[in-house]
């Protein structure tokens, strides 16, 4: 079964994975000191905006996966929004009070969890596992045996998926019946999980024995197949996310959308 989905490489998969991976987490930081609403609002849609222009997926299917995050939006920001303090009242229904504070305030995290998704989200699309791993081991020393596991976890993915549609197939071949109510549950968790767990576990077996076979060791001097190193990217990749920051505060300035400033204190 070929779950491969179509994709072109832009300038964001040429930046060193570890060089990525350290300013993503920078940003991250940076982010959860940002309290003024305009700022967080300009961030989101240019943050938004490369992913769409140079994921190297299609917009349809970037529209398909950021859509998760817009559900995470609104719940998180409509619990704040109906449930906050504030004093200026906008609608008062029993338990619910939304207020002009807790509004701003509701959006200004809502905007926060889905620009964290959105940046999350560049990274995976735009970064191959393997290349991480022997960028954390080529260029901030990670331990062979910690990133070749993780590597070899990662590969097994497809592979279950693949036996999960085959111990499926099989089922229908055979027809098999399907139980009611809550005995249909447990039957497919017991059907399922058991076999894929009895695999998984002869699989990593297998595995195990053949890197031990082969002489692998943890430790020690190692050459790599892949060598990843830094190029002009990774200096576009700065220059971008500073970019990014630098003029949607400006904008927030000059082009402010909500009224407000530091949500913190509701002024």
């Amino acid at each position: 079964m070929n779950m491969e989905i179509v994709h072109k490489h832009t300038w964001l998969h040429h930046i060193n994975p570890s060089m990525k991976l350290i300013v993503m987490v920078a940003l991250f930081l940076f982010l959860l000191f940002v309290h003024y609403l305009n700022w967080l609002v300009y961030l989101t849609l240019f943050a938004f905006l490369l992913l769409w222009s140079f994921s190297g997926y299609a917009s349809r299917l970037v529209m398909l996966m950021t859509m998760p995050f817009f559900l995470v939006f609104l719940s998180t920001s409509s619990s704040m929004i109906m449930f906050g303090k504030g004093e200026t009242t906008w609608l008062s229904w029993g338990m619910i009070q939304v207020t002009e504070e807790s509004f701003y305030r509701g959006i200004h995290i809502g905007l926060r969890a889905f620009l964290f998704a959105v940046l999350g989200l560049l990274f995976a699309l735009t970064t191959r596992p393997v290349l991480l791993f022997y960028s954390l081991m080529q260029q901030l020393g990670l331990k062979p045996k910690y990133a070749y596991s993780f590597m070899t976890g990662i590969r097994l993915i497809p592979i279950m998926m693949e036996e999960f549609n085959t111990i499926r197939n099989a089922r229908r071949v055979r027809g098999t019946r399907e139980q009611k109510g809550f005995k249909k549950l447990f039957h497919i968790i017991e059907s399922y999980s058991i076999p894929l767990l009895a695999r998984s576990i002869r699989r990593a077996h297998r595995i195990a024995v053949a890197m031990e076979t082969k002489g692998f060791e943890g430790d020690g001097e190692r050459t790599y197949y892949y060598k990843v190193g830094f190029s002009k990217f990774d200096g576009y990749f700065i220059l971008s996310i500073i970019t990014l920051i630098s003029l949607s505060y400006i904008l927030s300035i000059y082009l402010p959308i909500f009224p407000t400033g530091d949500v913190r204190y509701g002024n």
